[in-house]
């Protein structure tokens, strides 16, 4: 049986994309790689986490310190292993970027996701994240996405 303890949460480095990479559809059972360009953990790594344990990668999230927005923070991407979920993996690696964000004076933190993410929905509820939608063409005509926002 998983339990929390048993992984480690560390900084994400440019390398750790490739892991990602390999994986990402499989965690998803879906085709969801094109979501997540390399871009994003050579430019964002810094404020990004991986997860491992014995067996390797359990989980890892992309965030965002905004360079624009400057009291904001963005988790653009997040996900675990079908094997480490429900056991607060997911939680831990939020509260590892909160700790990045409220360093760079971001107070405000803002993810989105497709209406029928039900279970995504409902885990940034349970966080404490407000959330408004389905916001109508928020990625563009006939691209409806949930907007959440939480205060740190």
């Amino acid at each position: 049986m998983e339990n929390l303890s048993s992984h480690f949460v560390r900084r994400a480095r440019p390398s750790d994309y490739d892991r990602i990479a390999v994986v990402i559809d499989a965690w998803w059972g879906r085709p969801i790689l094109s979501s997540l360009p390399r871009l994003f953990l050579d430019h964002f790594h810094r404020s990004s986490f991986v997860a491992e344990n014995d067996d390797g990668l359990t989980g890892f999230l992309v965030g965002i310190v905004s360079p624009s927005e400057v009291d904001q923070a963005y988790i653009h991407f997040v996900g675990v292993h079908p094997h480490a979920r429900s056991i607060g993996l997911a939680r831990n690696l939020y509260e590892e970027f909160f700790q990045v964000a409220r360093a760079q004076q971001r107070h405000v933190i803002r993810a989105i996701t497709a209406p029928v993410n039900a279970v995504s929905i409902a885990f940034h509820e349970r966080l404490g994240f407000t959330v408004t939608g389905p916001v109508r063409d928020y990625n563009g005509p006939g691209h409806d996405m949930m907007v959440f926002e939480r205060q740190v």
